[in-house]
């Protein structure tokens, strides 16, 4: 053939071992983890290393450990079996793990011993967004939206059908001990004398584990009714003789006639839901709810996944995890959890009609804060009668004419544009839809996992947007580590020589 080809031969085998750096090109995304790792403060996970005695064998350094599962929530592979798999034929994990392979089992228990530490590092990468410029707390939008739980909504059970299922098994379990009790006097009856007492049998035991599982799901509905009951008579008025002083006069606004009707029905619903409890209780994660995703249009096993995020660069300034199916109660909580990650005041704040709440508007929290949030889920026009339930107070009075003013109307107009994307880009473009772990506080770290990890997208995009500051840089360090590998070369050379 006169046509020349390149050597392609899968038996190659190397004269010097082949270096780490040479596989990932210089722009890559796992350099930046590599690198980005060594600018966080991991103090937290050697602690958990220095509680323990040290035997066995060596393990995997948390830098490593670290690497890979910043790296796998950036591209959406969470699971730790996928992870191990990707340390072989994955080269950019293989790169991170400088060519070992912890296993799956090791990956789970790091990530769940440090999960409280790995969450911290939300902040962290927020501190350094904010050195980057990224965040200029202009305009903060505030969205939530239903990630699912690890866990279906066919494991859930209403209260009713557990009361049915406990009479079920505990019929089950006074039969089973009829039947034991029975064979035992048989048996003494036969031998004559009593035997050592055998363990439980096996259906007995099964029995007795789900009638007690039962049991439990039934008191926390109810103590959960409970305490629903009495927040909600915790909102009625102190009855004291006499007038009320000036102090408590003015130490919270007065309510309109709306307000009082509203917390009135609260608490009829309250005393329902205590005298028989309404939730769904799910027997794998009995933290997470079953809630209605817009979305999919269905019903879904769930948490409610808030976030704040920064109209500048959609960097995520605030990260929180709530049991509640609606987002009412959440804005304060998020406005405080800005203030408190930023360790600043943002000028304005944006949400949509699903986080209207009187109350929290007042608060004194919101203070120096312009908080833009709409009264009405379908804005009517200027002249169109307001629906019945639509607010009618002095604050719905006043927002509503802000957001119908032209720089009102701008301003608003962000909220969408700022944080639609950031749930997309999480659960569409990293496909990022459903917790690998179980328990509130346990996916709660983890959903600040997830958004720390987001931050470092939108830190590694940025980098590699700014250019070199000297330019002659670029140029040596081709020529740098041309030389290096020219002197291990001629090094290596040199050696088989004298040894030859």
């Amino acid at each position: 053939m006169s046509k020349r080809f390149r050597v392609c031969s899968l038996d190659q085998e190397f004269l010097l071992p082949p270096s780490l750096q040479d596989w990932l090109p210089q722009d890559h995304l796992a350099r930046f983890i590599a690198d980005v790792v060594n600018e966080l403060d991991l103090s937290a996970i050697y602690a958990e290393y220095e509680r323990k005695d040290g035997r066995g064998l060596s393990a995997y350094h948390p830098l490593l450990m670290t690497r890979l599962l910043l790296y796998g929530y950036c591209i959406g592979t969470t699971s730790s079996r996928k992870i191990e798999k990707a340390t072989y034929d994955n080269v950019a994990f293989r790169y991170l793990s400088a060519d070992q392979h912890p296993d799956h089992d090791t990956l789970a228990s790091f990530r769940q011993e440090n999960l409280k530490a790995l969450a911290g590092l939300f902040v962290q990468a927020l501190r350094l967004c904010q050195k980057a410029g990224l965040v200029k707390l202009g305009n903060v939008a505030i969205d939530g939206t239903k990630i699912k739980a690890n866990a279906s909504t066919h494991r859930s059970v209403d209260y009713q059908e557990i009361s049915e299922r406990e009479q079920h098994w505990r019929s089950e379990v006074e039969r089973l001990l009829n039947q034991a009790q029975r064979t035992d006097q048989q048996e003494d009856q036969s031998f004559g004398v009593s035997q050592p007492a055998d363990p439980l049998p096996e259906d007995l035991a099964n029995a007795q584990k789900r009638l007690q599982r039962l049991q439990q799901a039934k008191t926390e509905l109810e103590q959960e009714a409970k305490e629903q009951l009495q927040a909600a008579n915790d909102t009625l008025p102190s009855r004291k003789a006499g007038r009320p002083s000036k102090a408590e006069q003015t130490s919270q606004p007065p309510k309109d006639r709306k307000q009082r009707d509203k917390e009135k029905k609260q608490r009829q619903r309250a005393r329902k839901n205590a005298a028989a409890p309404g939730r769904q209780y799910n027997f794998v994660d009995p933290d997470s709810r079953v809630m209605r995703d817009n979305g999919q249009k269905c019903f879904v096993q769930a948490y409610n996944a808030q976030i704040a995020v920064d109209a500048h660069a959609q960097v995520i300034v605030a990260a929180e995890l709530t049991q509640q199916t609606v987002d009412r109660q959440q804005l304060l909580p998020l406005v405080k959890s800005v203030c408190s990650t930023t360790q600043a005041t943002p000028k304005t704040i944006t949400a949509d009609a699903g986080y209207w709440d009187t109350m929290s508007l007042l608060d004194s929290s919101m203070k120096g804060i312009e908080v833009l949030v709409s009264p009405d889920s379908n804005p009517q026009p200027t002249a169109a009668p307001l629906p019945p339930s639509a607010p009618r107070n002095e604050e719905a009075i006043r927002m509503r004419e802000i957001l119908t003013s032209p720089e009102g109307k701008a301003r608003y107009a962000l909220r969408k544009s700022t944080v639609e994307p950031v749930f997309g880009q999480i659960k569409e473009a990293r496909g990022i839809r459903r917790f690998r772990l179980r328990g509130l506080l346990k996916v709660t770290s983890e959903w600040k996992l997830i958004c720390a990890t987001h931050n470092l997208l939108k830190l590694f995009r940025h980098r590699s947007a700014v250019p070199s500051p000297e330019p002659g840089a670029a140029s040596f360090m081709p020529l740098l580590h041309s030389f290096c590998f020219t002197f291990r070369r001629t090094s290596r050379e040199n050696e088989m020589l004298a040894c030859a």
